[in-house]
């Protein structure tokens, strides 16, 4: 699969049947999800006429991760990977199509959304782990990066034409669309990614569920490599407060909705860009521009503290996104690091440590926002960035032998 110099072509990643059924999968139930939230908090707006409770039905579109995450992230080692992913679409399929009845009492809506959360919790930490089997050696990270691009681009795509469908077809409509997608990934999944095995094969014994948790904790804590690539997650909380103020920052300069529109696209866009070129590149390079790009990305942060014009300000947001393609080299690193019978488990770990830390950082721009200008927050956000990622830098540097692992 790998190009002779190391490096891994992406006409070479879609040559493989299997990984194009997991693209299309990931792409169809990615956009179908985007549709779901819009259409959910239309639909609580429009029964409870209250802005909390439609903002608390999106976030209960993210929370419920947070406990599945740990949690439930462990079935990808339990079970076939394919299974748990199968398993997962189905359930899903069923519970939006429930959603989907009219007139259904909108805490019963809440409460379906809580258990469709959990039931989608195994699905990326089972493809997360065994894309290295599909994908064995640098092709990998190249394939890696292509689902992680395809989330952002399908993420706005859903957005964006999420309102219109809620016009053209209902929030009925929509949830059915939405089920469907997951019925289409479900599908493509069972009928054209090969069965294997589960992890360590059918004879090994399997600890406790609990003790299973706790052990990937450990695991990670005491492997210095994977608790610097987790450290690396965690500086999203620093740079993610360019995005968490784009609106009052669009605001202050006059532009409204158009203005927070492009902000908000340009973290997303260079990141795209970015990751789609670094993920290519040789693995020893990647590693070695790692820290760099950690470091690099809450750097352009700095210059919001002159309170640039909109134009130079998207400029710094896609420098930002662009350096933040470090996570195309972070994630699937931390994947091929971790001992396959552990992978499921412990990158769902991984995963809940990157949304605790994106959430919290939001929380913290948005509530520095009520006091200092937003520019300020901003450039506060690219120090506290900046300082953090140089001291990821030196676990990650007295973490020991960066050794290349291939999948």
């Amino acid at each position: 699969m790998a190009a002779p110099t190391g490096r891994a072509r992406y006409r070479e990643v879609f040559a493989s049947a299997e990984f194009r059924a997991l693209f299309v999968a990931h792409t169809a139930s990615t956009v179908g999800d985007q549709f779901a939230r819009v259409a959910l908090t239309v639909l609580v707006f429009r029964d409870t006429g209250s802005p909390a409770w439609a903002a608390i039905t999106y976030a209960l579109t993210f929370l419920p991760d947070l406990v599945g995450g740990p949690l439930l992230a462990g079935l990808a080692d339990r079970y076939p990977r394919r299974a748990v992913m199968v398993c997962s679409d189905v359930a899903r399929t069923a519970l939006v199509a429930v959603m989907a009845v009219p007139a259904l009492p909108w805490p019963v809506v809440c409460g379906l959304l809580v258990l469709l959360q959990l039931a989608g919790a195994p699905a990326v930490p089972a493809r997360t782990a065994l894309l290295p089997q599909v994908l064995p050696g640098p092709a990998f990270r190249a394939g890696a990066a292509a689902l992680s691009t395809v989330s952002q681009a399908a993420q706005v795509v859903g957005f964006a034409a999420g309102g219109v469908l809620v016009i053209a077809v209902g929030t009925g409509g929509v949830l059915l669309l939405d089920a469907a997608s997951f019925a289409v990934s479900a599908a493509l999944v069972a009928w054209r990614v090969k069965p294997r095995p589960r992890p360590g094969g059918d004879g090994v014994a399997r600890p406790a569920w609990w003790r299973a948790v706790t052990a990937g904790a450990v695991l990670v804590w005491r492997d210095r490599r994977l608790l610097a690539l987790v450290g690396f997650a965690a500086l999203s909380a620093f740079h993610i407060s360019g995005e968490a103020l784009a609106v009052p920052l669009a605001d202050g300069l006059g532009g409204g909705p158009v203005a927070a529109g492009l902000l908000f696209a340009a973290y997303p866009a260079g990141c795209a860009v970015a990751s789609l070129v670094v993920a290519t590149r040789p693995e020893a390079v990647q590693l070695r521009a790692l820290p760099v790009l950690a470091v690099a990305t809450s750097a352009p942060l700095l210059a919001c503290a002159l309170d640039p014009g909109l134009p130079v300000l998207v400029l710094l947001f896609v420098a930002s996104g662009a350096a933040s393609s470090y996570h195309a080299i972070a994630s699937p690193t931390f994947a091929l690091w971790t001992p396959d019978e552990a992978r499921g488990q412990v990158y769902g770990l991984a995963v809940t440590v990157l949304k605790i830390a994106q959430g919290l950082g939001v929380a913290a721009a948005g509530l520095a926002a009520e006091q200092v200008p937003p520019h300020q927050v901003v450039a506060a956000g690219g120090v506290l960035g900046v300082l953090a990622g140089l001291g990821v830098c030196v676990l990650w540097r007295r973490s020991g032998d960066h050794r290349l692992v291939r999948g």
